[in-house]
């Protein structure tokens, strides 16, 4: 005779974010869900913008429940908080766990009227948001369980603009390292598709095309140091509001022949793998998911200090830094690179140790399902 055993129900935990395209706090989620205990907690997402969905297959593949609740703008986001609260009591979650300002917006709202756990993480820095932003961020903070900052820079900007009642928990970005590793003979053959000389040096990028990545200096940057090195290449993976601007520069600086864009990339690892040297001229961040990747995948790495790329780069050590408002002085920084293989090389290798040490995915997940444990 079979005895029957008490199962404790799963903890269920709902994500709401604006939108399921490939930015850095959007790509996480997928990949936290594969480490997430599956056994413990289950996941659902909504979000709200549906042309930006290039996330929903892995988050499906990887056991997430995702919903799509249509809102055009973000005046029409907050109107979706009865159908969240709907959502919410039709599924039984026990936590939502939001993430950007008008998502945590919407989420805060919801908690105000019942009073469901509230979890907020903060990718950026209070003075980089547009005012109206900002200003609902502030006024409704507290209105939530506890926020999360995603690096020391961020924290200390929440308490600074903010002073909030409610705890800030610092997790840092993590990335799996365990997937996230060089693929040498995929970084071949699509050097090889792409017309890239076996010996030549690739410096890339990827990112969102927008302002914050100040993408035309990056091409300025690489235009200066391409002058000097007749096997430099470049590569640009990404799209954004900005692209038809950084075609347009890219073709009056004479780099369309030199400078690759493939556009919007679900499956990046081949393309880390094609770069040599990954570079960022960021004018601020927060704790860059590609930069964490790109070092997971040993490239080099030449970056201005924004953010928390200081607190995650050792200058000298993981790769190399030039201060935010001396992005102009990269291009010596990358003759250093291009010049000195073994350098380069070891720069690369020094980058994974880094992540491998103090940035993996299992010790931000491990953070995250304590937090998740502490409010039921």
């Amino acid at each position: 005779m079979k005895i029957a055993q008490n199962v404790e129900p799963k903890i269920k935990v709902l994500h709401i974010i604006k939108s399921l395209g490939r930015g850095g706090a959007e790509t996480l989620l997928p990949e936290t869900l594969k480490l997430h205990a599956k056994d413990t907690f289950e996941f659902h997402y909504l979000y709200f913008l549906p042309w930006k969905n290039q996330m929903v297959e892995a988050i499906e593949q990887a056991g997430g429940k995702v919903t799509c609740l249509t809102a055009t703008n973000n005046l029409q986001m907050i109107r979706k908080v009865s159908a969240v609260i709907q959502y919410i009591r039709q599924h039984n979650i026990n936590i939502v766990h939001a993430h950007l300002p008008w998502a945590g917006v919407v989420a805060r709202l919801v908690h105000r009227r019942i009073k469901v756990p509230v979890i907020y993480t903060e990718h950026n820095k209070q003075e980089r948001y547009h005012m109206a932003t900002r200003l609902l961020n502030t006024l409704t903070f507290n209105w939530q369980t506890s926020a999360v900052a995603v690096s020391a820079d961020v924290a200390v900007s929440i308490k600074k603009n903010i002073n909030p009642s409610v705890p800030v928990i610092e997790i840092l970005n993590g990335v799996n390292t365990d997937f996230f590793q060089r693929d040498i003979s995929a970084g071949k053959q699509l050097r090889g598709q792409m017309g890239i000389p076996h010996n030549a040096v690739v410096v890339g990028t990827l990112a969102v095309f927008r302002f914050q990545k100040r993408l035309t200096e990056w091409l300025d940057v690489f235009k200066e140091a391409s002058e000097k090195h007749p096997n430099l290449y470049g590569l640009m993976v990404g799209d954004g509001p900005l692209k038809d601007e950084l075609v347009q520069r890219r073709k009056t600086l004479g780099l369309e022949d030199r400078v690759i864009m493939p556009g919007l990339q679900t499956e990046v690892k081949p393309w880390y793998s094609v770069m040599d040297v990954f570079m960022m001229t960021s004018v601020f961040e927060g704790l860059p998911i590609a930069l964490l990747e790109a070092m997971s995948m040993e490239c080099a790495i030449v970056t201005t200090d924004a953010g928390g790329v200081k607190q995650v780069i050792r200058h000298g050590v993981d790769g190399i830094l030039v201060n935010v408002d001396q992005w102009s002085g990269l291009p010596m920084k990358l003759d250093e690179l291009i010049n000195d293989e073994r350098k380069r090389i070891a720069f690369g290798v020094a980058a994974r140790s880094r992540v491998v040490e103090a940035f993996s995915l299992k010790r931000m997940v491990g953070e995250l399902e304590e937090v998740y444990l502490s409010l039921t």
